[in-house]
């Protein structure tokens, strides 16, 4: 594994990346075909289909353990922590057309208005050019979303609303670009879920619930001990 740190935007964010982090990504994709087809993200903005993993998965569920064994250490070390709960891990695929998303699906989000809530995000897909960004709202100038300044987030966002069309994946008249992960099979990405983010997702990119053929990522969520 190959560990780095970057820091992005104002709020100089911690965002890590682990690369080659199992050696194998062909098994954990072979795990998620496994237990494919997966249904739709019912109750979230997400934009596509989502399994969520539970004991009961046996492998499925022992990959996302040992993931998060494996890169505990740099969750600790980048955010400060001495621990973190988990909260849910999941398999993920974006299968919705540009065309069919909803505003707040057009617009970059956040996870958590809670700053110890933090995404460990896996790559499985070997698809150029995606990937995921990371945003500063330009009215505002909010990059992480938080009790304090969430309502005048989302006031700006819906009055920017008419400014956003399809996936956003670069910066707009509402949302300037402030760092950019490419999406390398079998890295990892680390960040908090109130950094306001995006998938970078290609106009060419296969939207395919089949996990050898789309955009699969294992999404995990931690929460910090206090």
């Amino acid at each position: 594994m190959t560990p780095s740190l970057l820091r992005v935007g104002r709020s100089q964010s911690p965002v890590v990346i682990v690369d080659d982090v199992t050696g194998d990504p062909e098994r954990v994709v072979a795990l998620a075909a496994a237990i494919a087809p997966f249904p739709d993200a019912v109750g979230s903005h997400y934009p596509g289909v989502r399994r969520v993993l539970t004991g009961s998965d046996g492998e499925a569920y022992a990959y996302a353990t040992t993931l998060l064994e494996q890169v505990a250490p740099f969750i600790g070390g980048a955010f400060d922590i001495d621990g973190f709960d988990w909260i849910e891990a999941s398999f993920s695929m974006v299968t919705a057309a540009p065309a069919m998303l909803s505003s707040v699906q057009r617009a970059p989000h956040f996870d958590s208005l809670d700053a110890g809530y933090i995404a460990v995000l896996h790559y499985l897909s070997d698809l150029p050019d995606a990937g995921t960004a990371f945003y500063r709202q330009r009215k505002t100038g909010i990059e992480c979303v938080g009790p304090s300044n969430c309502n005048a987030y989302v006031a700006a966002a819906q009055s920017d609303d008419h400014a956003l069309a399809g996936y956003t994946n670069a910066s707009t008249p509402a949302f300037e670009q402030i760092g950019m992960i490419e999406g390398r099979r079998d890295r990892v990405v680390i960040y908090r879920g109130c950094l306001l983010h995006s998938g970078i997702i290609p106009a060419n990119m296969p939207l395919s619930d089949n996990p050898r053929r789309g955009r699969l990522t294992a999404n995990l969520f931690v929460q910090a001990q206090r």
